[in-house]
């Protein structure tokens, strides 16, 4: 089952905490897009990721968790993804808050079923860099060093360039993916369109595309026609 992350061309996050129609739902999960992935930096609740975990499951499409909160981990989903903010100045988003999640539930935990990310958060004005308390302002040979660790110390299977909700510097992630052996590199941020899509997955090997889906949904099927009708690989 973890083998399938390393097919994933593309893949559309929705958060719990934002509303979807049942159609534009539909249109989402019947895309083409190779995963669902469910997640977000606030507002999620077991509830919330619950009922949306049921609406998913009405269609053939892996649905995974990313675990952004204890509280809201819902059993059900395919894989579930666990982030550590490796450029986090805070080592609770690196491994804090994981060994503790170990130590209340370790006896619980489906080992098999978990997929480790390394984040590396870079737009200083997301949610997610102000609650990881994350360095932003790296450079493409420090990004790239912090890839590296992942990959090659860590031996974790992704490496996520994370910038939420703008365009990211793609000379920054080329770069990332160069220092890469094992890990695959996911890219996600300020995809809106086919163009951005298809520019954004020239330089990583999966790109998640979220926020767009909530503002254009037409714009955001156009990202999965613009994956699979390239031959950016």
């Amino acid at each position: 089952m973890k083998q399938m992350v390393q097919t994933w061309r593309h893949v559309f996050k929705l958060d719990p905490d934002r509303p979807i129609d049942d159609q534009a739902l539909e249109a989402v999960c019947c895309s083409g897009t190779d995963a669902i992935m469910v997640g977000g930096s606030s507002g999620v609740t077991f509830d919330n990721t619950a009922e949306l975990l049921a609406r998913i499951r009405q269609f053939e499409i892996p649905c995974v968790l990313e675990v952004s909160d204890l509280e809201a981990i819902v059993p059900g989903f395919d894989l579930f993804l666990i982030p550590t903010v490796l450029n986090s100045s805070d080592p609770q988003w690196l491994i804090g808050y994981q060994a503790q999640a170990a130590e209340k539930y370790g006896h619980m935990i489906p080992w098999d079923m978990l997929v480790p990310e390394g984040y590396i958060v870079l737009n200083p004005d997301s949610t997610v860099a102000r609650l990881t308390r994350a360095r932003t302002s790296l450079t493409g040979p420090e990004a790239a060093a912090y890839a590296q660790i992942a990959d090659r110390m860590f031996q974790l299977p992704i490496v996520y360039v994370e910038y939420s909700g703008t365009f990211g510097d793609l000379e920054l992630v080329a770069e990332v993916r160069r220092s890469l052996e094992a890990s695959r590199l996911f890219y996600g941020g300020g995809i809106s369109d086919g163009e951005s899509a298809r520019q954004a997955a020239a330089v990583s090997d999966t790109i998640v595309v979220g926020n767009i889906i909530y503002s254009n949904l037409d714009q955001a099927l156009e990202t999965v026609a613009a994956i699979k009708d390239s031959n950016v690989r």
